[in-house]
This record gives structure tokens, C-alpha cells and sequence, in this order.
């Protein structure tokens, strides 16, 4: 009896790596990172949608059914989702929950991580070492998945790095929005001054307006630019009382809807528009 009691343990545990591994993700960049990591052996619902405002979102009562059924939980950072205690609640415990921004540098500041390839590989090693966690026996293929992977985000970083050389140093200021590219400035040099704070709720006052059109009047800014999921009124009185023009719009919050839908173009739409609009 000990031996078949042995063996069905051992069948339950094989059945349970050959599962399909229950993903719920509720940021548009990490549902893309654990689909290319998966592969096949996962099942990803991802709640918000390309082009969807992530600052906007709140989950439905399906998107919380789907959570209580879920293995693994992804949400992004601090400040961009204001529900993550009503996902612990619906979970009930019985899946793990993976705040991957937290895990990144310089999240607590800006929790926009996704604007730096580096922190995009870095996400990739995090969701890895989870789906191996959750699933030991599928570790070469996930391994492998997410080698493979990695080496595409390597090529699209060398092209970033050399669009962005196109770009004078001194062209580098970058006025947006909101205070989302503080890695991506950082990373490569620009000078940023946001319109409105880290969260879209932190709008900016006439006197935050008046500093920005006297920024982009000293600096001699040649562009400035707006967000696929914001109001543009702002940006279009900056426009009236400056004469700049409107370099294009964004993609700050996640992915685009298509066909800026997936990392790679949501990376060359945003150096592309950002770049042909400073020279």
C-alpha cells in the first residue's frame, strides 16, 4: 500500500508540471514577457488591454473570478495599481502575487520601469525563476524560452542606443505629459520635464503650466510631446502661448493597441517619434 500510495504520488506530481501553468496579469508589458517565457505550457488571461490607460483600470468581477483560479498573479508596480489588496482577497491565498516593479531599481521613484530594455531583461529573469519555481520539472524550456527571448531584447537595444545617437545631446530635452521616462532619460541622456506628477491624479496648476512654457522658451525645446491614453488639452494651450509643435504622441503607460501592441514596437515607435521630432 505505502509503494501505490507512492506512485499515485508521483503520477499527481508529474500531471501537475504538465499542466498548463494559470497566469493572471494585469500589466500589458509582463503579459508579453511571461507568454514568451511560457510558451505553451502556460495559460495567461491578461486584464488590461494594449492601449488601455493602466492608471484608469479597476478589475471586474470577472477579472476577479479569473484571479481566484489563477496560480500566479503579475501586477507591475506601486502607483499604478491601486487594487492589488482586492487581488490578495480574491486569490485567497492559494496563488502567489509578484509585484515585479518593487523588485526592480529605481521603482519606488518611478514606477515606469519598462521605458529601459535593462529593467525589461531583468522583469524576464524575475517571471523565469517563478514559472520554474511553480513548475521544476519545465526548467530547461523555460530557460531556454527566456534565453531566446533576452537575445531579441538585446538587438532592439542596440538599435535604441543607436536611434538615439542620431540626437544631439543638447537636443535631448524631452517635455511630456506625465512623469512616466525618468529611466529612459536617464539611461540615455535627456533632460525631462513632465507637465503633470508620477500619477495621472497629479495635474499640473497654472503655475506648473507656466514654469513648463518658460522651460521649453530657455531651452530652446523643439518638441514636446503627448500620451496615447491622456488629455491633450494641456499640451495644446503649451502649444498656443509657444509655438511648438506637437512632436507626436507616446506610449508611456504599456503597450499600444496595434499595431504598437508588443515591446518591441512600442519601443521603436516612441525613440522613433522622439528622435525625428528633436533633430
Amino acid at each position: 500500500m505505502k509503494l501505490l500510495g507512492l506512485f499515485l504520488l508521483l503520477i499527481a506530481c508529474a500531471r501537475a508540471d504538465e499542466a498548463r501553468l494559470r497566469v493572471s496579469s494585469f500589466s500589458t508589458v509582463l503579459t508579453e514577457i511571461v507568454r514568451e517565457v511560457g510558451g505553451e505550457k502556460v495559460d495567461v488571461t491578461g486584464h488590461v488591454k494594449p492601449g488601455v490607460d493602466p492608471h484608469e483600470f479597476s478589475p471586474r468581477p470577472a477579472d476577479l473570478e479569473a484571479v481566484a483560479s489563477s496560480e500566479l498573479i503579475l501586477v507591475s508596480s506601486r502607483h499604478i495599481e491601486g487594487y492589488v489588496e482586492k487581488l490578495r482577497e480574491a486569490a485567497g491565498g492559494k496563488s502567489v502575487l509578484l509585484e515585479i516593479g518593487a523588485q526592480l531599481p529605481g521603482a519606488a521613484e518611478d514606477p515606469h520601469w519598462w521605458h529601459t530594455i535593462g529593467n525589461i531583461t531583468r522583469a524576464t529573469r524575475i517571471v523565469r525563476d517563478e514559472l520554474i519555481r511553480q513548475r521544476p520539472a519545465l526548467r530547461e524550456q523555460f530557460s531556454a524560452n527566456a534565453a531566446d527571448y533576452t537575445e531579441r531584447l538585446e538587438k532592439l537595444e542596440k538599435w535604441v542606443k543607436a536611434k538615439v545617437a542620431e540626437l544631439p545631446r543638447d537636443r535631448r530635452k524631452l517635455v511630456t505629459n506625465h512623469d512616466s521616462f525618468g529611466g529612459f532619460a536617464k539611461e540615455f541622456g535627456f533632460e525631462v520635464y513632465p507637465i503633470a506628477g508620477i500619477t495621472k491624479n497629479d495635474q499640473p496648476g497654472g503655475r506648473k503650466v507656466a514654469e513648463i512654457i518658460g522651460v521649453i522658451r530657455a531651452q530652446g525645446v523643439k518638441a514636446i510631446f503627448s500620451e496615447d491614453t491622456e488629455n491633450p488639452k494641456v499640451i495644446a494651450q503649451i502649444t498656443r502661448e509657444t509655438g511648438v509643435k506637437i512632436g507626436g504622441s507616446l506610449l508611456a503607460d504599456g503597450l499600444g493597441a496595434k499595431p504598437n501592441d508588443t515591446i518591441e514596437a512600442m519601443f521603436r515607435h516612441n525613440v522613433t517619434t522622439i528622435v525625428e521630432a528633436l533633430k
